[in-house]
């Protein structure tokens, strides 16, 4: 580990942030966890600290953009830099609620900031997202395409990324590299850890995963006549696992230089919802039945990354493919068919 070594995770309790935090301890860090589990539990940070024999640090449920408890927490710990998950993460929802959207999304990026700024901490590695790019058309996106998002949950990605370099542009003690992922799947491949949102799934493969084990008699495949090769959407997958390991090298690689870095992630090869639906059939070993339904508002035919940028960058790339997304999704599934069973947690409306 040549990085920071004490890390605070926003949002750690949340998909992709209980399989960052498993990583990191599993690499030597030690860690500062906050969430407001909105949409999450903190039954994965326990199942976290089974597969890491260790949770050292502390454990916060807060809202950050309660400043004066967030300030607290820095207070309380003598952190090295930050990695920001914590956001609402629906479109569909983003369209029905873009004001609480912005205001979770924007809002809480600017009080971490805001606080980290108060206390001397000025190393961050931000979630933002494909969505950036919106209706870009065909073909791999490498960093500098234009963004053009196409509903406010992207769109408060973008405002955050530009608040972000505006901010390295000011304050030339800042790093911040930001990730912008495509579409992250799979689990741990313990089994312990996956994706469990509350509700119906907004995402295709917890929404395949619990059709799979019989919570839904079927998926709605939203959207069949995009211009595609099958008319479904299609979508550059990557691993949780192979995600959350970039999260680990991009703090290894904060001190190369300072300001703004922005890489994509994802795989370089793009799956219809269809190629989806057949891979994960064969890692469950039944047919997935399913039904077409109408377009989403706010969703695009085709996102698909060049992410060849972060591979020279840093020597890095994904490993795991799409039938090992599936079948680790599925083992997930398969051995915690209710998902996060028994544990108290309110939806995104709740709040």
């Amino acid at each position: 580990m040549s990085g920071p070594s004490t890390v605070l995770v926003t949002g750690g309790a949340g998909f992709i942030g209980s399989h960052a935090c498993a990583e990191l301890l599993d690499h030597g860090y030690e860690l500062i966890v906050v969430d407001d589990y909105s949409n999450s539990t903190p039954q994965a940070l326990a199942r976290v600290e089974r597969i890491a024999g260790r949770f050292a640090g502390a454990v916060y449920e807060l809202d950050i953009r309660d400043r004066r408890s967030l300030s607290a927490v820095f207070d309380r710990h003598s952190v090295d830099a930050v990695v920001h998950f914590a956001a609402f993460k629906s479109v569909s929802a983003s369209v029905q609620r873009p004001v609480e959207y912005y205001d979770a999304n924007v809002g809480g990026t600017t009080a971490l900031l805001r606080t980290m700024h108060e206390h001397g901490v000025h190393q961050l590695v931000y979630s933002s997202s494909c969505s950036v790019y919106g209706d870009a058309g065909t073909g791999p996106l490498d960093e500098s395409t234009p963004a053009r998002p196409t509903n406010p949950y992207a769109a408060s990605k973008w405002t955050c990324e530009q608040i972000l370099s505006d901010v390295c542009r000011r304050r030339p003690e800042y790093t911040v590299v930001c990730l912008r992922y495509f579409n992250p799947v799979g689990a741990h491949p313990s089994g312990l850890l996956g994706e469990d949102p509350c509700g119906v799934p907004d995402n295709l493969l917890p929404y395949v995963a619990q059709v799979a084990v019989g919570r839904h008699d079927r998926l709605r495949v939203f959207g069949t006549d995009y211009p595609t090769r099958d008319g479904t959407a299609i979508r550059d997958y990557i691993h949780v696992m192979d995600l959350v390991e970039a999260h680990r090298v991009a703090l290894d690689h904060l001190a190369d230089a300072p300001g703004m870095h922005v890489y994509n992630l994802g795989v370089g090869e793009g799956s219809s919802v269809l190629d989806v639906v057949t891979a994960f059939s064969a890692a469950c070993g039944r047919r997935i039945p399913y039904e077409a339904a109408p377009r989403r508002p706010g969703d695009v035919a085709e996102l698909v990354a060049d992410a060849r940028a972060v591979t020279r960058a840093w020597g890095w790339h994904p490993t795991r493919d799409l039938d090992a997304m599936c079948r680790d999704a599925w083992r997930f599934q398969r051995l915690n068919p209710q998902g996060y069973a028994g544990s108290a947690r309110r939806t995104e409306s709740e709040r």
